[in-house]
């Protein structure tokens, strides 16, 4: 599968909890799979809790 094929996949989903089950659900699906994602990448090694830290309060100086 494609990134393509999965980003739709993934659009027509939440979509679909939209019109199924409200808005609020549709948002609740998107940021449980946005912390999720984040959780993945950060057990992975991707990303490193201090690199966010950094990257948060970097934004907050300029």
């Amino acid at each position: 599968m494609s990134r393509q094929q999965f980003g739709f996949v993934i659009g027509f989903l939440i979509a679909a909890v939209w019109a199924i089950a409200g808005f609020g659900a549709a948002a609740g699906t998107v940021l449980a799979g946005l912390v999720g994602w984040l959780a993945v990448r950060v057990i992975d090694g991707d990303i490193t809790v201090a690199g966010l830290a950094d990257r948060a309060t970097a934004s907050r100086r300029r």
